[in-house]
């Protein structure tokens, strides 16, 4: 399965991303840390250059919890300094002050030195469709400021939000970029809604999802979906699709199994954590 999806609005928001990086003080992206390097768009690095910037692993409540460890590790590594979150619940926000210090720490010094009075750090929020910026935002400033949804695409223009005269929030909407040159990353995306799934084909992304979990977190699987061991290690990735739609009562006239219905069943408990917390890749 290829995966393309470059609407023209993105464009847009490439051109509007990279005039407001003056009018901010630092950026803080937004990565899905199920699949932090997918999520991660890599024109990103270009657009924004030198500025300051905090990474944020949204959706950390849902991975895999040492993946997360292994993800927090990979990124100090490289420099980049980085927080665990969970935007809904408000877990792991309380960081982002320190992280903020932090980045921004030799500019607070030139304006403490000159005397100047601090005030609200101005921030882009930047990151790809559905990972969650509008929740972040909503959480920081404690109110409805920004629209939210389960779907890419309902954050359409700029915005600015005020937080309690601590920081000055710019929202914008999320970017993808025209090409995926690895086809997972496209999948990867596409499995957490970061695609919208009227373009994909819904049962292949699904049985490419159970190949995935069969592979990497059987018993997560096999609890889901009440299948037995025998299942993973004798059916192939469509037949598992057949029978999880067999055992949900995904039926049709003549006996016949929905397997559109039990895709869009497999997807959506994923999506929700049903199955569990899972990561979609390592570093």
């Amino acid at each position: 399965m290829q995966i393309q999806w470059f609407p023209g609005h993105m464009a847009k928001t490439r051109r509007l991303i990279t005039d407001s990086l003056k009018l901010v003080d630092v950026v803080v992206e937004l990565l899905d840390a199920r699949l932090p390097l997918s999520s991660r768009n890599p024109e990103i690095d270009r657009i924004v250059g030198k500025k300051p910037r905090v990474v944020v692993l949204n959706k950390s409540d849902i991975a895999d919890p040492s993946a997360n460890e292994k993800w927090l590790s990979f990124f100090e590594k490289k420099g980049i300094c980085c927080i665990l979150a969970d935007s809904l619940s408000g877990k792991g926000l309380k960081n982002l002050d320190a992280a903020i210090e932090k980045v921004l720490a030799d500019k607070f010094a030139r304006e403490k030195e000159k005397g100047m009075m601090r005030r609200a750090v101005k921030m882009l929020i930047v990151g790809i469709p559905n990972v969650g910026k509008s929740s972040f935002i909503n959480r920081l400033s404690g109110r409805a400021a920004a629209k939210t949804g389960d779907r890419p695409g309902v954050t359409t223009a700029k915005q600015w939000i005020r937080v309690m005269g601590k920081y000055e929030l710019l929202d914008t909407p999320g970017i993808l970029w025209p090409k995926f040159d690895d086809a997972w990353v496209g999948r990867r995306i596409a499995f957490t809604g970061g695609i919208k799934d009227e373009i994909m084909d819904i049962e292949e992304l699904a049985f490419l999802l159970i190949g995935f979990l069969r592979k990497n977190y059987p018993d997560l699987l096999i609890s889901r979906f009440k299948l037995e061991n025998e299942d993973i290690e004798s059916c192939d990735d469509f037949e598992l699709l057949e029978l999880i739609g067999k055992k949900r009562g995904c039926i049709v006239s003549g006996g016949n199994i929905d397997t559109l219905r039990a895709a869009n069943l497999i997807l959506d408990d994923f999506r929700a954590a049903k199955i569990g917390r899972i990561t979609l890749e390592l570093p």
